[in-house]
Order: C-alpha cells, then structure tokens, then sequence
C-alpha cells in the first residue's frame, strides 16, 4: 500500500503541536501510563507517542481513540464549529 505523508506547513505544524502537548498533558493528569491509554485506544505506543508529539500523519480517528480513553471525545465536536469566515461569505450574499 502506498501512503502519502500529510504536508503541513510549518506555521500551522504548530496547532499539531499544542494537541500533542494537551493529550500528553491529560494523559498525566489522569495518572496513566503511555501502556494503557494506547492499550484502551487499541493502538501502539509508538503512535501514541506520534499523538502526543502532534504528528499530522496520524489519522484522526486514532486521535478521537485516545480522546475517548481521556474522556475528552465532546472536544471533538469543537472542531470547525465556529466558521466566522463562512458566515462572512454567506451574509455577503445575503446582501
């Protein structure tokens, strides 16, 4: 199988790294070891490992696991709730 590698340039690799940073964060809040929460998310230590370094070749459903193992699975829904922009282009056509 031929994967591609996901380009993100430099200055938005930052956001990967802030999700890394809260799910490590989380995780050792919660006292639990990188062993468990990638057991309980049904993935390898070492992806986890790529979660919490914020690599955004990881697929996203692998991050929801390990936000679901944290009990953090309702922040997925934050994702692009907020499209300003959109409802700036919507309501110049409104116009």
């Amino acid at each position: 199988m031929n994967s591609k590698k996901a380009i993100v340039l430099p200055k938005y690799q930052k956001y990967f790294g802030q999700i890394g940073e809260n799910v490590k964060l989380a995780r050792k809040r919660r006292k639990l070891t990188t062993e468990q929460v990638s057991e309980r998310a049904g993935i390898h230590r070492a992806t986890l490992y790529r979660i919490e370094k914020g690599d955004p070749a990881v697929a996203i459903g692998l991050y929801f696991n390990v936000f679901r193992v944290l009990n953090l699975q309702e922040d997925f829904l934050k994702l692009g709730i907020d499209d300003e922009f959109g409802r700036k282009l919507q309501d110049l056509d409104l116009l």
